[in-house]
């Protein structure tokens, strides 16, 4: 009966919500769920390692900075200073070519991809409406969403973010099969770009925006585009909906930690790498300032640019991507610093800031290396 019911009611996802975590002894999804999932290869070309720091290898994290890092279940923790590796540490079996999931840093590897579309004159704008490009969203208020509001979180789509709701979106799309059918049940609820509020769904949306006007999925893009071009060390993997299905955009990009960091890179340098424009430089300097939109309490959000987040420490500014269990790259232009931290749990303490309390303790590890 139970099982009638579930597949009446279009929950025939509740399975595999269950066989990847429940009967694994998890909560949640985790970072080597890409080992059972389907996926599309990412290529690289001619590998560039990272050169090392002078330093490097006499550099070491303290007693309390190490069980920082257990406590967490950190897997990889990597630190480049002007454009050279200073650190490294790795825990458990994981190494320097072990890849892993970035969940939702994958987001930001979707606003690199959309500024690439741009630059290839597949999309127009970030300004034009996105029913020029997908009719279904040609109705009423979803005439006025157009691809900035996709990219910086403020499309007024219905979509809802809990992940500890096995009935909400992100459980629906990380462990169905099909995003495409998902996303058809989701609409223009909410006056787009008036209230930030962060989803999954819209990053989702963008996605299929991107590949279908490129007429490339997103990991052909990311190799061609990206991974080829800045010297990635290691082939990743991107985790689609189902075989030869679509990559789940917001969430399932998975690489090591040293080819994380060259994302970072990237858009520390303006959106190039050597003497080779990736991705327009206007673009990025719009994907990393204030998107000029509300949070729901009606304070100006400052901490959200394209699909990238935004703080300020110790009169810093930095910019940082972000993944579910406390997947991170940050940039710290005034430093020339790069931080890279993957790992299995998030320490959102008090948060009594405008990040997780260990978006600061990550940032603070690679900021005393640099002084010593």
């Amino acid at each position: 009966m139970l099982h009638f019911v579930i597949e009446l009611s279009g929950y025939h996802y509740l399975y595999n919500t269950l066989a990847m975590t429940v009967f694994r002894g998890k909560l949640g999804p985790d970072i080597e769920e890409y080992k059972v999932m389907p996926n599309h290869l990412i290529e690289t070309a001619s590998p560039q390692p990272w050169p090392l720091t002078k330093n490097f290898g006499t550099k070491f994290l303290t007693q309390e900075e190490e069980t920082y890092h257990q406590k967490n279940q950190s897997v990889s923790f990597v630190i480049i200073h002007r454009d050279s590796l200073l650190f490294e540490e790795y825990w458990e079996d994981f190494g320097i070519d072990s890849i892993s999931n970035s969940f939702s840093m994958a987001k930001s590897m979707v606003g690199l991809l959309t500024g690439i579309a741009i630059d290839q004159g597949k999309i127009e704008s970030v300004d034009k409406p996105v029913y020029w490009y997908m009719p279904q969203y040609d109705y009423d208020l979803g005439r006025e969403l157009t691809v900035k509001h996709l990219l910086n979180m403020s499309s007024g789509i219905n979509f809802v973010e809990q992940y500890m709701n096995p009935f909400a979106f992100p459980a629906k799309a990380n462990y169905g099969d099909n995003l495409e059918l998902l996303l058809s049940k989701y609409n223009v609820k909410e006056k787009p770009g008036t209230i930030f509020r962060y989803q999954s769904g819209t990053t989702q949306v963008l996605a299929f925006l991107v590949a279908g006007n490129m007429r490339m999925s997103l990991s052909e893009m990311a190799s061609e585009f990206v991974w080829k071009k800045i010297g990635a060390e290691n082939p990743a993997l991107w985790s689609l909906d189902r075989e030869d299905g679509m990559e789940k955009a917001f969430c399932c990009f998975n690489a090591t930690a040293r080819d994380f960091a060259r994302i970072g890179k990237l858009y520390k340098d303006h959106g190039k790498w050597g003497g080779l424009q990736i991705v327009d430089s206007a673009y990025v300097a719009e994907s990393i300032s204030p998107i000029g939109t509300l949070n729901p309490d009606g304070s100006p959000c400052v901490t959200y640019g394209y699909q990238w987040w935004l703080g300020s420490h110790l009169d810093m500014d930095f910019f940082f991507m972000r993944g579910l269990k406390g997947q991170y790259v940050f940039v710290v232009p005034q430093k020339n610093l790069i931080v890279v931290r993957i790992g299995r749990k998030r320490d959102d303490g008090a948060f009594q800031k405008e990040h997780p309390d260990d978006v600061y303790s990550y940032l603070d590890m690679g900021l005393r290396m640099i002084k010593e």
